[in-house]
């Protein structure tokens, strides 16, 4: 009897690739994909380490599985990424009936080590402490069908005092831009027409060969390739971000308008304590000179509020240049202590409960400007890529959802019988601080039979013939 499996992933756009790594091992080893709502015979769990509610999540799932498990010895769980990385031994010690721990450079050895552990009856650890072989040689089963994640580096050579990533994942590793354009090629040959280059420290890209400029090369490099209709990128750091990468995105077509580049912080003070190595005139300066080469871009960001030591005023710094950056989006985050980290220890740890309203004031706050800056959209035309994994927003009324040229999400009444990987165009005539609403126009299908003809809505009967690529396998 064939066993099943399910893979559930905590954290950055890594661990989602990551995840699909696992899956197409798992595809590879002879396992199938649990049906939903049927309990998979193995549960893979992809961790992440970056924030304290990762590890609650993770526990609070082991515990609910105890009794699962108990009930059918035959069921194994695994526990890989960052947190296996980190608490390699401790997982064990509040959930021994754990299977297997594997670490964030071993990846490959999955399938093994949960067959070794069925045979010995016993749980398998194995960690190792650097990469031996990069992730994307692996097999993936893709989430979508026509967008894929590429990764450009693994590791991190900073030393931001709040996170362990570099810890886990070890030094800044380099792929040589053969190998990733390689991969692109070949994505695009399997019907993908979007990638997004994944990093830590995605323009550091370089680094280990000594090219400052390896990563803008990159991206007009990726611009070449034939049927690749978007290219996107994150996450970078300001400190690397150069002015060849800003020429690069403006006059590479299918690079698109979209930076997400994290703040952390907007008072000075507190940067340095985090260690950001650069300061709020350097940041707001790139945005600017992003924002003269590429006037209809959108820029979104990360901030941590309740930094230790961060005070009224630092925290009303942060406001302050939120408001005159005018993100399209901002992913805020309450800081936690992770162990390990020298802001683990730093005096003035800021007492939750100030943290708690600091963070519904900042989030308040940015909803005000996402609303202002997305009700400017309204009466514009956006292209619109049809998701096949962010699903319909509602059925009933045959609503599609997309992502826009600069990665602002779209909903649309979908009068045009579009699918799931065709460009719409879409008028906008209503916006919220986390989408746009729009009435479609013209349907183009980026791949497929109909060799890149725009389709109308008089033309849709035409659309429901033409057959998607399949996902990878």
């Amino acid at each position: 009897m064939t066993r099943t499996y399910t893979v559930q992933t905590y954290g950055c756009q890594m661990n989602v690739h990551d995840s699909e790594r696992i899956a197409g091992l798992l595809d590879e080893a002879g396992y199938i994909p649990a049906a939903e709502g049927v309990q998979a015979d193995i549960v893979v769990f992809n961790t992440c380490a970056v924030r304290e509610n990762a590890d609650n999540k993770l526990y609070g799932n082991l515990s609910f599985l105890a009794p699962i498990k108990k009930a059918n010895p035959l069921m194994q769980i695994a526990v890989g990424g960052c947190l296996a990385q980190k608490d390699q031994a401790t997982i064990l010690k509040k959930a021994p009936y754990v299977d297997v721990v594997f670490g964030t450079h071993n990846v490959g050895s999955l399938p093994v080590l949960l067959e070794r552990a069925r045979i010995e009856e016993e749980s398998q650890i194995e960690i190792l402490e650097s990469l031996e072989h990069f992730p994307s040689t692996l097999p993936a089963r893709r989430l979508s069908a026509f967008s894929s994640w590429v990764s450009v580096s693994v590791g991190c050579n900073n030393t931001c005092t709040f996170c362990i990533v570099p810890t886990l994942r070890g030094i800044e590793k380099d792929r040589s831009a053969v190998d990733i354009l390689a991969e692109v090629r070949a994505l695009v040959d399997q019907g993908v027409i979007e990638i997004t280059l994944l990093g830590q420290n995605v323009n550091a890209y370089g680094v280990d060969f000594n090219d400052r400029q390896a990563f803008a090369n990159l991206l007009r490099e990726c611009g070449k390739v034939d049927g690749l209709e978007r290219v996107r990128f994150m996450s970078p750091h300001p400190r690397d971000f150069t002015d060849d990468v800003i020429d690069a995105m403006a006059q590479t077509p299918n690079v698109m308008p979209h930076l997400h580049m994290p703040l952390q912080s907007g008072s000075n003070a507190i940067l340095q304590t985090m260690r950001r190595s650069y300061r709020t005139d350097r940041y707001l300066g790139i945005l600017d000179r992003v924002r003269t080469a590429m006037p209809h871009a959108s820029i979104t960001t990360d901030i941590i509020v309740g930094f230790p030591g961060e005070t009224e005023a630092d925290f009303q710094a942060t406001l302050d240049l939120c408001s005159q950056a005018r993100f399209a989006a901002a992913y805020t985050y309450q800081y936690s202590i992770r162990p390990g980290t020298p802001a683990a220890t730093m005096p003035d740890q800021v007492p939750a409960d100030v943290v708690g309203e600091r963070y519904t004031r900042l989030h308040n706050h940015q909803q005000e400007i996402s609303l202002s800056v997305n009700k400017e959209a309204v009466g514009k035309s956006f292209k619109v890529l049809v998701g096949d994994y962010e699903g319909r927003r509602d059925e009933a009324q045959a609503r599609l959802t997309g992502r826009s040229e600069d990665f602002r999400l779209v909903h649309f009444d979908n009068a045009a019988l579009a699918r799931p990987g065709d460009e719409v165009d879409v008028v906008i005539t209503d916006a919220s601080a986390h989408y746009l609403i729009g009435t479609p126009g013209a349907v183009r299908a980026t791949r497929g039979g109909d060799s890149h003809e725009l389709r109308t809505k008089e033309t849709a009967a035409k659309v429901t013939m033409l057959g998607m690529p399949a996902i990878s396998r």
